[in-house]
């Protein structure tokens, strides 16, 4: 009996034992996966590629699924973004005003969507655009719509656009997020047009009357007037009922989906488009676990580099280890937007790969599922697959630059009002422009956030609204030794654009006005003006002499270095009269009007005057100061006049008192973005050259190389190699005295190296 008892016995205990190892086998997989869920990012903080087919009411009929998700393969995207609800539905909505596709037929077209990217891996952002609505909806609810002073509705096209302060917003629309995430569980929401009717027209339904009244205690303005006291406030309100729609929206979705389930309405990259419609990009970044930039295109002004100047101003905003995809196009969508027809490749290439340089995650976009220009499929597929393989080098690094670039969307709104393009952008993207061409990395700062800037050199392009705050914080920055630039009305006016009788920041300018400002004006065509350099050097440079030259009394100033062949640069605006303080110096003084036609008539009446176009001085702290009255800034933004673009830039290496620690030696138009990543530098090098020579669209790139770079090692970093990650292969690095130096020898788009 024992000798039948043992055997079961041990066979009991054997396998008591490995139902034991079992579950402490399962118990320890279970706790390192909850511990892999606790410690893996949310989805908005690991989805770096994404793509978009933006579906029309056609498409029920004829989208093809399963070559769409072979697409999505091809392309490496971790991301979709699909058409749901708004002014269309693209599933069978139990909101009987939700507008169904016209070809729908009762199909739920996005679930189908949503559930073949889930069942790919990938993350669904359910897509809305929700301003404007169908006539049958106006007639139900007509309380819901926009009105103008007449009381008839506004409209855009067919359709009739909903109030921001109506209950469309704050009940309708919360619902309709509900049942979208209840059915399909999407990981978050966007949203087109959410910010609903812009600056350029007021609302006086009931709802804004009476909503605006209560907070303000008076009537919506009848009419725009930048220096009405009760506009401005109208400005505010609005504003804030944006950030207000932002928290609600996100809230529900939460509540519905879960913590992580996030709304995030899609923004522009330009500060003017945005404060149009009355989203404060930086509220708007202190709020956002992701940002969804819609923001597709250059312009011949800007050029590419105004998608890199997106990426890095809103990181420098939320962070950089938060990501902001951006809606690439792949259609034709320049002056004339031609959805049909693919955009050059060339075109649509650069505009991806310079945002990807500044930190924006690639977004294609197409319109609709069966587009017939089967060339634009070929398109984001090398960008995406290069992103794929160097994804570790495009996130959660940090930018090195020491000049900052300040912008102020309130300067936008109340010094900007009408022609911000003219005296706020154009000031902002031409000096962005110079430091470009000179190969000097940038970031932008806002206006806010100058205390914690880290700069050597801050610049004011033309800031010309700023608060006392804001200008004691400049204050601030120069007494730790940090230097300043400010071109033309910088600090003239306060926070509201209503002239000041001085400079707010004379004390750190060294100059004063003499006369009460006058609003600015438009940037007109330019006049035949120009700057004269001082000390003159005609008496010793080639060329005619009359034997009345001034003698040469001095040296010339840093900032006027490499014209010593000259005595005049052009111009092409007007100055007015200013009181510089003893012991500032003024290099450039200004060279009024002379006719320029007939040619015998252009002849300077007034060689000289003593109004400044530039005035320099340092301070007992060692902060140098640059004083710009000539907006040469804007003007570089319109007329790329070397000239312009070589003196903004030496009075960026003047002021920064140590090398800028970048240096690109070679010809071409070069953007570049310098990256600290642990021990290793990244530098992202996007050749622009292309765009100085074919307006857009380009269809072809132009190669440059070599270029000879060195860059300034900081403490902690060692460099032995070289990496080359588009061209695959590596430089050779030598040191020189805390210097890392080597060769790239040819760039086509761009290039990333990465230096460790």
């Amino acid at each position: 009996m024992a000798s039948l008892r043992k055997p079961y016995f041990a066979k009991i205990l054997g396998n008591m034992e490995t139902t034991r190892r079992d579950f402490l086998e399962l118990a320890l997989a279970a706790a390192a996966t909850a511990e892999a869920q606790v410690s893996s990012p949310p989805w908005y903080l690991r989805t770096y590629r994404w793509g978009q087919t933006n579906i029309t009411e056609k498409d029920p009929e004829q989208y093809d699924i399963s070559w769409w998700r072979e697409y999505w393969k091809r392309t490496e995207v971790q991301g979709v973004i699909i058409n749901a609800g708004g002014i269309v539905a693209y599933y069978p909505s139990k909101f009987p005003l939700h507008h169904r596709a016209e070809f729908l037929n009762g199909r739920d077209l996005y679930g189908e969507l949503a559930k073949a990217a889930h069942q790919d891996g990938l993350v669904v952002m359910a897509r809305m655009d929700s301003n404007r609505t169908a006539e049958d909806f106006y007639r139900a609810h007509p309380d819901w719509f926009t009105r103008n002073a007449n009381g008839e509705p506004y409209r855009a096209a067919e359709k009739y656009i909903t109030c921001i302060n109506s209950p469309y917003y704050d009940d309708y629309l919360p619902d309709i997020l509900r049942e979208i995430v209840e059915r399909s569980h999407p990981e978050g929401i966007t949203d087109n047009s959410w910010a609903g009717m812009g600056r350029g027209n007021i609302c006086y339904c009931d709802n804004c009357e009476r909503k605006f009244r209560a907070k303000s205690g008076q009537a919506v303005p009848r009419r725009a007037n930048w220096d009405d006291l009760i506009y401005r406030q109208w400005i505010m309100w609005n504003y804030e009922r944006r950030t207000e729609i932002w928290d609600l929206n996100n809230r529900v979705t939460r509540a519905a989906g879960g913590v992580d389930c996030i709304w995030s309405g899609m923004n522009s990259g330009s500060v003017s488009a945005q404060a149009n419609s009355f989203r404060d990009l930086r509220e708007i970044c202190h709020r956002a676990s992701i940002l969804m930039l819609d923001h597709q295109r250059r312009d011949n002004a800007t050029g590419f580099q105004q998608n890199g100047d997106t990426g890095k101003r809103v990181h420098s905003l939320m962070g950089w280890e938060k990501l902001a995809p951006e809606s690439m196009a792949m259609y034709e969508n320049g002056r004339t937007n031609f959805r049909a027809a693919s955009k050059p490749a060339a075109e649509a290439r650069m505009w991806m790969i310079a945002g990807i340089a500044g930190g924006i995650q690639p977004w294609w976009h197409h319109v609709g599922a069966y587009p017939e220009d089967r060339r634009m499929y070929r398109t984001a597929e090398p960008v995406m697959k290069w992103h794929k393989a160097n994804e570790t080098y495009l996130v959660n690094r940090k930018p090195l630059a020491s000049v900052g670039l300040v912008w102020s969307q309130r300067g936008t709104d109340f010094y900007g009002r009408d022609i911000a393009a003219d005296l706020v952008d154009a000031p902002y993207q031409g000096f962005a422009q110079a430091l470009i061409r000179a190969r000097i990395p940038y970031l932008p700062i806002h206006a806010d956030d100058i205390d914690s800037a880290a700069f050597s050199v801050l610049v004011l392009p033309n800031v010309g609204g700023l608060s006392d705050e804001q200008c004691a914080a400049i204050r601030r920055f120069a007494a730790r030794g940090g230097s300043l630039i400010a071109t033309g009305e910088s600090s003239l006016y306060n926070e509201w654009g209503d002239p000041r009788a001085d400079f707010a920041l004379s004390d750190l300018l060294r100059v004063h006005v003499r006369a009460k400002p006058v609003r600015p004006r438009a940037l007109t065509t330019p006049v035949h003006t120009y700057l004269r350099l001082h000390p003159e050097f005609r008496a010793r440079v080639y060329g005619p002499r009359t034997g009345k030259e001034p003698p040469i009394t001095s040296n010339r100033h840093p900032v006027l270095k490499g014209f010593d062949d000259t005595d005049l640069i052009p111009f092409g605006g007007t100055l007015q009269p200013l009181e510089v303080e003893q012991g500032a110096i003024v290099p450039l003084s200004f060279v009024p009007e002379f006719p320029m036609l007939p040619p015998e008539t252009s002849w300077m009446r007034e060689p000289d005057t003593t109004i400044p176009g530039l005035v320099v001085s340092e301070s007992p702290a060692g902060s140098r100061v640059a004083y710009l009255a000539a907006d040469l800034d804007r003007r570089y933004m319109r007329e790329l006049l070397p000239d312009h673009g070589n003196l903004i830039a030496n009075l960026v290496r003047w002021a920064s008192r140590q090398p800028i620690p970048l240096r690109v030696q070679g010809a071409g138009l070069v953007d570049c973005h310098l990256y600290q990543q642990q021990h290793r530098l990244i530098l992202h090098l996007v050749n622009l050259t292309s765009t100085g020579t074919w307006r857009a669209p380009i269809d072809e790139l132009i190669p440059i190389g070599p270029l000879h770079i060195g860059i300034k090692l900081p403490e902690g970093i060692r460099a032995r190699n070289a990496r080359l990650s588009v061209s695959a292969g590596a430089a050779p690095v030598k040191m020189n005295e805390g210097w890392v130096e080597f060769t790239v020898k040819s760039i086509l788009d761009h290039e990333m190296v990465v230096v460790s």
